[in-house]
């Protein structure tokens, strides 16, 4: 059992599943990172992991006859099937952020103490749920909707690009 600073009051529910706890865990997180130094930051890492791809897309992209002969249509064909990479990285730290927020406004906590089989419900005192809501508020909806702002416009490329490739 780990003490609180917010209450005196002893948590039964072990330090790993408390909702700040999951909460520090994805800010320190690599992956989860991201989202979270901004929205120039995430750019980034959504360009880079784009990059990465690029030339795996190609390459199969050529292995399909009519595009072979077809660069510009090759390179497009490519370019939006790439997209797909950065979208389900966004999608993937999406849910990991709604699940933490969705802990952090519960007003019960449901945890496990040794396992799958025994789960427990245990309700958050009145302090902790004011420092949990404060969090999830100021910290983890602006996450949120910067996520939903680069899914919405990974979107709009993918189905625009889409949309090219039939044009051309």
């Amino acid at each position: 059992m780990s003490e609180s600073p917010v209450s005196e009051q002893p948590c039964p529910v072990p330090e790993a599943q408390q909702p700040l706890s999951l909460y520090r865990e994805l800010v320190e997180s690599w992956f989860f990172r991201w989202p979270c130094q901004g929205e120039a930051s995430l750019g980034r890492f959504l360009l880079a992991s784009w990059l990465v791809v690029l030339p795996i897309s190609l390459l199969v992209a050529s292995g399909s006859v009519p595009l072979r002969h077809d660069l510009p249509r090759l390179a497009v064909a490519a370019a939006v099937a790439t997209l797909v990479v950065p979208l389900l990285l966004l999608v993937r730290q999406w849910l990991g952020w709604t699940t933490v927020l969705q802990r952090l406004l519960a007003e019960r906590v449901e945890y496990e103490e040794s396992g799958w089989y025994d789960g427990q419900v245990w309700e958050k005192p009145l302090a902790w749920r004011e420092q949990d809501w404060l969090v999830a508020s100021h910290q983890v909806r602006p996450i949120l909707g910067r996520l939903q702002r680069a899914i919405a416009l990974a979107a709009v490329l993918l189905l625009g690009g889409a949309s090219l490739c039939q044009a051309l």
